[in-house]
């Protein structure tokens, strides 16, 4: 996986908590889910900068970067399990 290279192992976490808000979004009544990535996106941005601890051109690069990778999980997975159901 090429965009790892990306992203630093202190913005690891940052990855994996996106994926999991997703979760939690996704399963959320309430929230339509067009706006899940939005939403990511705008968390991965936000806790890039804070992990960086200051507005950067890469700080916003790699919480871009950081939210691609976690939505590119959550596709992964769950495209080989619809893969298994066919």
């Amino acid at each position: 996986m090429e965009l790892i290279k990306f992203v630093p192992e202190q913005l690891m976490i940052l990855v994996a908590a996106l994926y999991v808000v997703g979760m939690f979004l996704k399963n959320s009544p309430k929230v339509l889910d067009w706006s899940i990535p939005w939403v990511l996106l705008v968390v991965g941005v936000g806790g890039s900068i804070a992990l960086q601890q200051g507005v950067t051109a890469l700080a916003v690069f790699q919480g871009i970067v950081s939210t691609g990778v976690a939505v590119l999980t959550n596709q992964l997975i769950k495209q080989t399990k619809n893969r298994e159901d066919e």
